[in-house]
């Protein structure tokens, strides 16, 4: 078994964590785009500029996956997790472009023991993206399932 640093004990409510930032490039989002959502405001930059948003914008689901990647770098991949069983209030408020910074944040806004399985705890978080501008660009609350410490 891996070693774990943090298990469902280790999680205060409303401790606010900053998760890091990521950049988003053009070329990044046209592949991300292209691969997953082909949309042309995500794929074509000369089309993008005749749309509503005026320009290449990331997709949603680009912005929930690099908010991903912050959140495993930060906690998850040192977290005796099983997952997440969803998430719920997933938002997006701003268009995210070639060259914007998403500053992560993660908050546990709710804890609890699981019921039916006593070794698994139960938090529901809420994670926000912030743009350079101090902008929120998307808000998500996903649950996840941690194993408590064995005592």
């Amino acid at each position: 078994m891996k070693n774990y640093i943090y298990f469902w004990e280790d999680f205060e409510i409303n401790n606010k964590i900053n998760l890091g930032t990521y950049e988003f490039t053009e070329d990044e989002i046209i592949k991300f785009g292209q691969k997953f959502d082909p949309q042309y405001f995500h794929i074509n930059p000369k089309l993008s500029k005749k749309s509503e948003y005026k320009g290449l914008i990331a997709s949603g689901w680009h912005t929930c996956s690099a908010l991903m990647k912050l959140m495993c770098k930060k906690f998850l991949n040192k977290t005796y997790t099983l997952g997440s069983p969803g998430i719920s209030n997933l938002s997006w408020f701003q268009p995210v472009r070639p060259g914007d910074k998403i500053t992560g944040y993660w908050n546990v806004i709710e804890k609890r023991e699981s019921k039916s399985k006593p070794s698994l705890g139960i938090i529901k978080l809420k994670i926000s993206g912030i743009n350079q501008n101090k902008v929120t660009v998307i808000n998500m609350e996903p649950t996840v399932l941690i194993y408590k410490k064995i005592k």
